[in-house]
């Protein structure tokens, strides 16, 4: 890239921005269109995070290793290898480049394309970067505007710095386990990455929020998201309530929401979910189920009493939906406004009514594996969202029009392809 003036570097990014907007581009292209983000992370944290930014217009490159994204193999069934389901649910709108970063030839080439990046999401270890030359020290003397987001598993000067951790480690020891063991008497994992997707989530806006520091200070900046800390925060500002006193007040916990009964109703052919909370929503609850003394109950009168009662209070509701249908009871609660839900079983979710409705689940054919059901954006800008998704990549697809797009010779390109520094991987093959 030579010699970077960091203001007009910076200035002509935003003028090209600008241009875009004045010709109504962004209407279709999302808040982030013009944004480049490298992706050097593999499973579910970094894409999910990268999948956020990439389905709102950046432009994100996906680098992968020879053997490629793990989640390729570990997500489960596919039609052809390296094409799970999972992961192409975590990485469309994305492009593949698939380089060795074992050798220096493989390294130099991805730092052209870091030179000139946005954003780079990474979730290896620092000292693997550190060693590759990839840390945040060694970019920002090439690329001063970098926002460089680091997912760590624990943070930075802790007792568990740069320890490995999947996400059922950081589900154990950051509590979310604890919550079933206190509602159940048993710890238990809940039964998807919720760590790696809440962790994702977070690090996608804090790359938002460094992205609009980044237009008053006109330079980049490191982020560090631990997830340890991440997931022990979600778990502490729900539960650790009476210990907020010094000293504690009371038992930890919120004991409504650990409550055992705490969960989808059985009625007679089913389950649905109530949550009867307000003094006009209980006392509707109970006449509706045939017990209107207990509105005098004081036990259960007021919020607080209910609070303070809530495990006889949820036995109330527990048991008490048996003599009707789900159908039968999602009528009568939503006549007299108590939030009620139908339960449905994940097979029941790709068909929900609501699902349809907004078109959440669409249909498209993807290059290489046929016809699949693509989840739609949950969220909507009225400045516009992107339109038009690109198919989760197969591994090194996109190789050589990403290296020439970012200034590599057709020379080095060829001597590493010949050499295995990189591969490049059609659709046919």
């Amino acid at each position: 890239m030579g010699t970077i003036n960091s203001a007009n570097w910076f200035k002509g990014r935003r003028l090209m921005g600008q241009v875009e907007q004045d010709n109504h581009l962004n209407t279709e292209k999302g808040p982030l269109a013009g944004i480049t983000v490298v992706d050097l992370s593999s499973v579910v944290v970094g894409p999910t995070c990268t999948l956020t930014l990439a389905d709102h217009g950046a432009e994100v490159i996906k680098v992968e290793a020879l053997e490629g994204d793990l989640m390729r193999t570990l997500g489960g069934g596919a039609r052809n290898p390296g094409m799970t389901g999972k992961f192409m649910n975590f990485n469309r709108n994305k492009r593949s480049i698939c380089i060795n970063l074992k050798t220096a030839e493989g390294i130099a080439l991805l730092k052209k394309i870091l030179a000139k990046a946005d954003v780079l999401v990474t979730n290896m270890r620092l000292g693997a970067l550190q060693k590759l030359g990839l840390d945040y020290a060694s970019l920002r003397e090439t690329n001063p505007q970098l926002i460089y987001c680091q997912i760590l598993a624990f943070g930075r000067g802790g007792t568990y710095f740069n320890r490995p951790a999947y996400d059922t480690v950081i589900q154990s020891s950051a509590g979310v386990s604890a919550t079933f063991e206190k509602s159940s008497g048993e710890p238990r994992f809940v039964p998807l990455v919720m760590g790696d997707h809440i962790t994702g989530l977070v690090s996608a806006q804090t790359i938002g929020f460094a992205l609009y520091r980044r237009t008053k200070t006109m330079v980049g900046e490191l982020i560090e998201i631990p997830m340890f800390e991440t997931m022990a925060a979600f778990v502490l500002r729900e539960h650790m309530g009476n210990m907020t006193f010094e000293p504690g007040i009371g038992p930890i916990g919120d004991a409504r929401v650990l409550d055992k009964n705490n969960r989808p109703v059985k009625t007679a052919d089913g389950y649905i979910s109530i949550s009867p909370n307000t003094d006009a929503q209980a006392f509707a609850f109970f006449d509706a189920i045939g017990r209107p003394e207990l509105k005098e109950d004081p036990r259960f009168n007021s919020v607080t009493n209910r609070t303070k009662n809530s495990v006889e209070y949820y036995e109330i509701r527990s048991g008490s939906l048996g003599s009707k249908t789900s159908a039968q009871w999602i009528e009568i609660f939503e006549r007299i406004d108590i939030p009620c839900m139908r339960y449905n079983s994940l097979e029941d979710l790709l068909e929900d009514p609501h699902i349809q409705s907004v078109n959440f689940l669409q249909q498209s054919n993807h290059p290489t594996e046929g016809l699949i059901r693509e989840i739609g954006l949950t969220n909507h800008f009225s400045g516009g969202n992107r339109q038009g998704f690109t198919p989760a990549p197969r591994l090194g697809e996109n190789t050589v029009e990403i290296l020439q797009e970012f200034g590599a010779s057709e020379e080095e390109i060829e001597q590493a392809l010949s050499n295995k520094f990189i591969v490049q991987q059609l659709h046919s093959s």
